[in-house]
This record gives structure tokens, C-alpha cells and sequence, in this order.
């Protein structure tokens, strides 16, 4: 069967894509949980907060390089709809050759961005320290875990998610019975969490790499010129660029949005951080279809087929549509339940079921907006997608300005959601540039 025969774009194809990677993401949660319970075994809380802080602080300077993930996924997907298999295996060594370059400039400068992040978020000395021991040991897998971005974006635009669910699965295997081992076994304490996950990181990229062996075989990679080719690495470097300033912006909102919740108190600060794990839930199921829309958009742009591309927008849409219904009555049913099996405080349940019915709004009202960044991903539209998220902070700050004096955590939680609209509105106004580029 051919990519697009009349059966190519199918129902089946899609879940084949969304259901590796929503099993994959519920893997992430249960190594958190892990990380934080075998040091909490140690009986103090130092070492609890500083494998906290020192996971926070790392996993936000590996973030800034996400945006590997979306353009190799978008250019390897357009790549393959155009049956360039040469530039399909090119665009993979770029995207290592990037996490490579990335990974050993943050060892390099690890010390100052250690010191100013502990300026930024200042704790006791003893968690310092024990936090610093951590980020000196685990910094030493950013090549590793910054390549693991091009390889996982890599597999998705190839459609081959069940390797992706193997990749995480392994990795986080490795790195929980390490856990056990460093830290119950070894006595190594926090230092045994850092090693465990610098291992588990090395090991997921040898796997990667083994996944993805038949790109090396390709003689196109002998040729320096064109795998380095100025003109593409420029491309490259503006669609990174992009998305780069987007995830930065959307950064923003979500730290503004803790940071002014704080200031309503902690029980009301706690509320709000329980209910975004319900958001982390919406995001962790959603990103399958989204990641779907990647590979099928990409796939029938660099074809040129307008109608699979329609046919990609409209199938991945319906599921993530019935998974955000599922969702919402989820919450809206078992919410409450989930609330006291998060906290114990009465006083923290009180407030967090007050809030509740803006999380069963949230999957509804934002699903438009997490499902058409997946579209201009594998479109490779990022500019719009930047402009589009500079128009969403915009209004999430004026509907901030606007309601929070006036209905206080209600106004925060209403502009959160004015920023999901804004961003669907706007990337939906984008969206018929869109299909004329694979007329």
C-alpha cells in the first residue's frame, strides 16, 4: 500500500500513532514518584528537597532544547512525504549533531548557571549543597538526554511511536532499579538518584541509536557538504529559533501562574498546584493525537496532498476530541476523589473542589489549541506558532490585569483559559495559509 492510497490516512493509523506515546508519557510520573520515595527512605527531609530542586533546575535547562524534538519531527515528516530517504537520514545527524553540541556547552557552563538558579530559587545551605552534588553528577548526561530529543522527534515523524513507548520504558526500567540499588542498597543518597539517572540517560540514547541504525547505513551521510549544508543548518537554526521563543513564552505564563497564586496563600498556592496535575494529566493524553497530527501533516505537505491532509487534521481532532470529553467528565465525576487521594488537609480539599470546575472546562476548551500546535509542528509553521503565542501572553496578562483584582484565583484560573483560547483562535485564523502550501 502506498503512503496515500485511499485507505492511507485511517482511524486505525492514527490510534497506531497516539497510543504508544499516551502509555509512554504515564511512564514519566511513575519515575518522579520513585526518585522522591527512595530518598525519602533516607528519613530527612533535606535530601528530599534537594533531589526536588536539583531535578527542577536540570529538567528546565534540558527543556530549552525541546524545541529539537518539534523540528525534527516536522522536517523529517515532510522529508518522508517528499521521498527524500537521503534527507530523511541527514536531518537525524543535524539533530545529534545540535543535542551533541548543546549538551557539552551546559557542561561547560554549569557552574554559573547552578549559582544563578540557586540565586533565583534560594534554599537552606545543606539542600544547596547536597542539590549542587546532584546537578554536577547529572549534567554530564546532557549530550545524551538533548540527542534523545532528535531521536525521539526522528521516530514520531516516521510513524514509529511503539519504539518510542520501548525507549521510555527501558530508560526509566534502567534508572528505577538503579534507584534502588544506588540508594537502598549502596547508601549513596542523593548523589545515587543523580548517577541512576545519568546511566538510564546514556543508555536510552546507545538505544536509540540502535533503533534508528538504518538511517546510518545511508551513503548520503558520506557527503559533509550536504549534511552540514550552510543554507539547511540556517533553516534549521530559524525554525529552532521559533520554537525556542515559543516555549520560552508559554514558560512564562505557567510560572506567572504559580507565582501569582502564591500570593493568595499557601492552602489556595496548593489548590492550584493539585489541579495542574490534572492539566499535566489532559497534556500527557492529548500530546498521542497531537504528536499524530505531527507525523500526518508533515507526511502529506511534503507530498502535496491537500486532501490527506485534511483527512490527518480531521481523524486526529475527532479522537482528541473524545478524549477530552472522557476527560472532563472524569474530572468532573471523580475529582473530588482525586482530590483527597492528592492531599490530606482538609482545609487544602476544601479549596481545591472550589476550583475544580475550571479543570473540567480546561480539556474542552483548550484541546483546540494543544492539537493545533501539533499541525503547524509538522507543517514546520513556527513563526506563526511564535506569534501566535506573543498574542496569548498578551491577552492571558490583560485578562489578568482585568479579574484578578476583581474575583482574585477565579480571575488567575479565567485567564489561564483566556490564553488557551487565544492560542487556538489564533493559530486557527492561521490555519487555511496553512493548507495552501500543500495545494
Amino acid at each position: 500500500m502506498t503512503e496515500f492510497s485511499p485507505e492511507g490516512i485511517t482511524h486505525r493509523r492514527i490510534l497506531k500513532i497516539a497510543i504508544p506515546i499516551v502509555l509512554s508519557n504515564a511512564t514519566v510520573p511513575i519515575l518522579g514518584a520513585v526518585d522522591t520515595g527512595v530518598v525519602g527512605q533516607l528519613g530527612e527531609a533535606a535530601p528530599i528537597g534537594a533531589v526536588g530542586i536539583g531535578a527542577i533546575i536540570i529538567t528546565t535547562l534540558y527543556w530549552f532544547f525541546g524545541f529539537l524534538r518539534l523540528s525534527t519531527s516536522g522536517q523529517t515528516a515532510q522529508a518522508r512525504g517528499k521521498k527524500d530517504q537521503n534527507d530523511v537520514s541527514i536531518l537525524l545527524i543535524r539533530s545529534l549533531a545540535v543535542g551533541l553540541a548543546a549538551g557539552i556547552l551546559l557542561i561547560c557552563i554549569q557552574i554559573p548557571v547552578a549559582k544563578a538558579a540557586f540565586l533565583i530559587a534560594p534554599v537552606s545551605p545543606e539542600v544547596e549543597s547536597l542539590a549542587s552534588d546532584y546537578i554536577r553528577i547529572r549534567i554530564h548526561s546532557a549530550p545524551a538526554a538533548i540527542c534523545l530529543f532528535g531521536i525521539v522527534g526522528w521516530l514520531i515523524a516516521l510513524e514509529r511511536t511503539k519504539s518510542v513507548l520501548v525507549l521510555q520504558i527501558v530508560m526509566n526500567g534502567i534508572n528505577i532499579v538503579l534507584d534502588l540499588v544506588f540508594v537502598l542498597w549502596l547508601d549513596l543518597g542523593v548523589r545515587g538518584v543523580a548517577v541512576a539517572s545519568l546511566i538510564a540517560e546514556f543508555s536510552g540514547v546507545a538505544l536509540g541509536l540502535w533503533l534508528c541504525r538504518n538511517a546510518f547505513s545511508n551513503r548520503a551521510l558520506l557527503n559533509r557538504n550536504r549534511v552540514f549544508a550552510i543554507v539547511e543548518l540556517r533553516r534549521m537554526a530559524i525554525f529552532n529559533f521559533d520554537i525556542l521563543v515559543r516555549n520560552l513564552l508559554i514558560e512564562c505564563a505557567f510560572v506567572s501562574f504559580l507565582f501569582i497564586a502564591a500570593d493568595f496563600g499557601d492552602v489556595t498556592l496548593a489548590a492550584n498546584q493539585i489541579l495542574l496535575q490534572f492539566l499535566h494529566i489532559t497534556a500527557y493524553a492529548l500530546d498521542g493525537f497531537a504528536f499524530s497530527a505531527e507525523a500526518l501533516v508533515g507526511l502529506s505537505i511534503g507530498a502535496r496532498t491537500r486532501s490527506e491532509l485534511r483527512r490527518s487534521v480531521i481523524y486526529s481532532s475527532m479522537w482528541a476530541g473524545i478524549g477530552v470529553l472522557v476527560l472532563a467528565l472524569m474530572f468532573a465525576v471523580f475529582g473530588p476523589f482525586l482530590i483527597d487521594l492528592m492531599t490530606t488537609a482538609s482545609d487544602v480539599q476544601a479549596e481545591t473542589r472550589k476550583y475544580l470546575p475550571w479543570m473540567v472546562a480546561l480539556p474542552l476548551i483548550g484541546a483546540p489549541s494543544w492539537m493545533l500546535d501539533g499541525i503547524f509542528v509538522g507543517a514546520m509553521r513556527t513563526r506563526d506558532m511564535r506569534n501566535s503565542m506573543a498574542i496569548s501572553v498578551v491577552v492571558y496578562g490583560l485578562t489578568l490585569l482585568v479579574l484578578l483584582p476583581a474575583i482574585a484565583n477565579h480571575g488567575l484560573w479565567a485567564a489561564l483559559l483566556a490564553f488557551f483560547v487565544a492560542r487556538g483562535i489564533t493559530l486557527g485564523m492561521r490555519y487555511p495559509a496553512l493548507e495552501g502550501v500543500a495545494a
